[in-house]
């Protein structure tokens, strides 16, 4: 990503999680797919820098298929930065292990997002998907700047001034890989969703296992995964680069 002033920066170590340290509930967002859209565009967490690209299936690019009766995303999906689902940790509530990528976000006030887009959104509820054996935690949450923001302040709220989303989007997660030929993914808690400070707690753990690893107290490369960590802002971060190092990467790359 590139800031106003030309400089590049990685949206997965740069950009503050928390828009409000003293607000454990307002949180920056990036939009990765803006809602109604279908290209499947994703953080790179093993490229440098963390460039957002649409993601790649046996040498072409991904798209999300419709499945009746969406259209695309049904909200601005995108992650929360400087978070990391650890793939070396089991949860004890899912008994799955982290899914190795920054915790995804659904924002769904009523605008509708541009990719690379930095939204502060107020965090709702919580679900857990279990993809392939792994945790995938999915924050609901909706931008400050709506006009319902104001009236909602837990998941339970959701259902009064958004009747059937909830359903909805666990429909969606369930079904979104069938098309392509996958089993229907399944959820942990019976696919419940939990509520904001059941949220908030998963998303300090994650921002937690973040801080463990861009410090250097966990490795970014072992023999099932590889990240990249670095970063321009992180003040005792060892894999910090300066920018004429960073400049000097921009022309190399040029």
């Amino acid at each position: 990503m590139t800031e106003k002033n030309g400089k590049v920066i990685s949206p997965f170590h740069d950009i503050p999680l928390y828009a409000d340290k003293k607000k454990k509930d307002i949180v920056n967002m990036i939009v990765e797919i803006p809602r109604w859209t279908n290209a499947k565009v994703e953080i790179s967490i093993g490229e440098k820098l963390n460039p957002l690209k649409q993601d790649v299936k046996k040498g072409k690019p991904r798209f999300v298929r419709n499945c009746f009766p969406f259209k695309g995303y049904i909200w601005n999906y995108g992650a929360l930065p400087q978070t990391w689902e650890d793939p070396t940790y089991i949860h004890a509530e899912t008994n799955a292990k982290g899914d190795n990528d920054p915790i995804d976000v659904i924002e769904i006030g009523e605008s509708i997002g541009k990719q690379g887009e930095v939204k502060q959104v107020k965090i709702l509820g919580i679900m857990a998907m279990l993809d392939e054996g792994e945790t995938d935690w999915k924050v609901i949450a909706i931008d400050i700047n709506d006009p319902l923001a104001d009236k909602l302040n837990d998941v339970n709220d959701i259902g009064q001034h958004y009747p059937g989303l909830l359903d909805a989007s666990r429909t969606f997660f369930r079904v979104y890989k069938v098309p392509d030929g996958k089993p229907e993914n399944k959820f942990a808690f019976n696919g419940e969703w939990k509520n904001k400070e059941y949220a908030k707690e998963v998303v300090v753990e994650t921002h937690e296992a973040w801080q463990r690893l861009i410090k250097g107290d966990v490795p970014n490369t072992t023999d099932t995964y590889k990240l990249d960590v670095e970063n321009t802002s992180v003040e005792d971060s060892p894999y910090r680069i300066k920018d004429d190092d960073n400049t000097a990467a921009m022309i190399k790359e040029v």
